[in-house]
């Protein structure tokens, strides 16, 4: 039986683009369950802030990009809004008890049937009124408001032609922005390690433990191996900052950005969170006491929370229940299946439309991110085709007046972006010289005008959903769901996802969905087959022995999971899958 702990759910929704999942605590987090905000896009985080006060009928007053240091202050104006909005819908369900079909009753029912607080709350309905109130008021959790920062956008910024200072940066601004607001939560750091953001962190006092050990901010990582998660936790512990949680991602498996790793799995890589958790809690322990000490600080007699948790493909209770039970995990994040999910998440009609009937060929691995990063996808997105309209009428590229994502200097001492307009003409000019082959240049030509503007096409459903102007924005919509999402095929309440989680009811209607180590193995080994097919012929030695690690370790994953599927009700199934797999890869190479 999966060990929940008292106050909490057993999954988590990790942050979804830009907009999608922009404010999804205001949905769910009065349910007990806890999501993730982007911080990336200040000016659609503004937008968000003037809707919601007019909705509530709050003052609104605009933190323009005229004044100093506005995106930090948007950023902290808009998640005191969300916590003050949260908090007063916390209060009012925990109200509603009395009341038959009730919020209070919505957060019971939702909880697993293991949770310890709805085996104890059946108990004490039993109590005197007071009795019970009073220990609603102490168990009853909100879920948290936490917030995520992708570490590689931390583009630099100028006024009148002055570079500004590297606190100034966009990751820097953002990290300020939740540092100074009024929550008591999380961020996440995403996209790999960042030494001097991470430096950043030890001005802001709320990272480390007050006078009762609490800490307000904690921090989590997302990581792709334990090797990474060992050396970033270090980075903080030599600062006197703890890790809380470890969120592991599967390399291919996910929604958005894919950062493939060299032929590890997720199975293998949790494996050894298993197995070296408690050395990873002393480890990191010695480093951050000594640290605190040091530096005179209130130092904890044992380590803080300490979670791992995992992200990335799952979609069956099943699975669910076993990453839990087996893996020891904290949590598991359930990302694409809540774009389904109206109550939860922020999805035009359209695109849910396209969502629901795409099947696993319409889910891939696209080129479309300006960061150069393998990114999933969806095919026949609106933003897809408003790009193809631009290509066909000899104007390739976006107007790009976001300039999230400028990172290029090929052209430019300025960095650009390379789904722009003037970077894409400038490139294909550069391609013209080269008078290449009709074949060639066409495929060259293809990789170039495939940048999509994620700045504007990813924040336009948000807009659309809730009928906030889009002037000066864009109507193309990309969305960046996780191939896992082809088994599902309809909109859901979120009862009904929080259900199927539990397994109180199955939603998904395709009875061969391969188990989802088997679908990360696959997409490693096409990943494979097209990293060889793009590779220039004859092969160097240097990337051939990173061709050979690459199938060794699919090898060894494909060993480790028929050893872990021994027993498995399910081991016909899933071992005819790995041995097609290891039939394919060892056709590879």
């Amino acid at each position: 039986m999966i060990n929940y702990k008292l106050h909490a759910h057993s999954f988590h929704i990790p942050v979804m683009g830009l907009g999608y999942t922009i404010d999804s605590p205001v949905k769910v987090a009065q349910y007990g369950i806890s999501s993730v905000v982007s911080l990336a896009e200040d000016i659609l985080i503004e937008k968000m802030r003037e809707f919601y006060c007019t909705k509530l009928d709050i003052p609104f007053q605009e933190i323009s990009d005229k004044i100093e240091d506005f995106r930090a202050k948007r950023i902290t104006a808009y998640l005191n809004l969300m916590d003050k909005m949260v908090k007063e819908k916390f209060v009012e369900l925990k109200n509603s008890i009395q009341k038959k079909g009730s919020e209070f009753e919505k957060y019971m029912e939702m909880l697993p049937d293991a949770s310890s607080i709805k085996q104890k709350f059946n108990q004490f309905k039993e109590q005197p009124s007071g009795t019970l109130l009073a220990w609603i008021q102490e168990h009853l959790h909100m879920g948290s408001i936490d917030v995520n920062i992708m570490t590689k956008l931390d583009k630099e910024n100028y006024k009148d032609g002055e570079k500004l200072p590297s606190e100034y940066n966009d990751a820097h601004a953002a990290l300020r922005g939740f540092a100074e607001s009024n929550l008591s939560s999380s961020i996440v750091f995403s996209a790999g390690m960042s030494p001097r953001l991470y430096s950043y962190v030890e001005k802001f006092k709320d990272f480390f433990p007050d006078e009762t050990g609490n800490i307000k901010k904690k921090i989590i990582l997302k990581v792709s191996d334990y090797r990474s998660a060992l050396v970033q936790g270090k980075m903080f512990a030599k600062k006197g900052l703890w890790v809380s949680e470890y969120r592991v991602e599967s390399g291919l498996n996910c929604g958005g950005h894919a950062f493939a790793t060299q032929g590890y799995l997720m199975g293998p890589i949790l494996e050894e969170f298993k197995n070296n958790r408690q050395a990873l809690i002393q480890t990191l322990f010695e480093m951050y006491s000594q640290a605190l000490k040091d530096q005179v600080r209130v130092c904890p007699e044992i380590a803080p929370e300490f979670k791992i948790t995992a992200q990335g493909g799952v979609g069956t209770a099943e699975e669910h229940e076993f990453l839990i039970d087996y893996y020891g995990l904290d949590s598991v994040g359930w990302g694409s299946p809540f774009l389904l999910v109206p109550e939860a998440s922020n999805v035009d009609e359209e695109t849910l439309k396209l969502l629901c009937k795409g099947s696993e060929k319409d889910y891939y691995l696209s080129g479309i991110s300006p960061l150069g990063v393998p990114f999933n996808s969806i095919h026949g997105t609106s933003k897809d085709i408003e790009k193809m309209e631009h290509v066909h009428d000899g104007s390739p590229g976006a107007a790009c007046s976001k300039r999230f994502l400028v990172f290029n200097t090929e052209f430019s001492e300025r960095p650009i972006c390379t789904s722009s307009k003037s970077f894409q003409k400038q490139k294909i000019k550069q391609l013209d010289e080269k008078q290449l082959p009709d074949l060639e240049y066409q495929k060259e030509y293809n990789k170039i005008v495939e940048k999509a503007c994620l700045c504007v096409g990813l924040g336009s459903s948000v807009l659309m959903v809730n009928h906030i102007s889009m002037i000066n924005h864009g109507k193309g919509v990309t969305i960046c769901p996780g191939p896992n999402l082809a088994y599902f095929d309809e909109t859901y309440t979120l009862k009904q996802m929080i259900d199927h989680i539990y397994g109180r009811k199955n939603v998904m209607k395709h009875a061969n969905r391969p188990h989802m180590f088997v679908n990360e193995l696959q997409m490693y080994v096409d990943y494979l087959k097209e990293k060889l097919d793009e590779s220039v012929t004859p092969i160097a030695e240097k990337q051939m022995e990173y061709f050979r690690l690459f199938q060794k370790n699919l090898n060894e994953g494909i060993t480790y999971y028929r050893n872990l599927f021994a027993n498995s009700l399910s081991q016909t199934k899933i071992f005819a899958d790995l041995e097609r797999l290891e039939k394919q890869l060892n056709e590879v190479v």
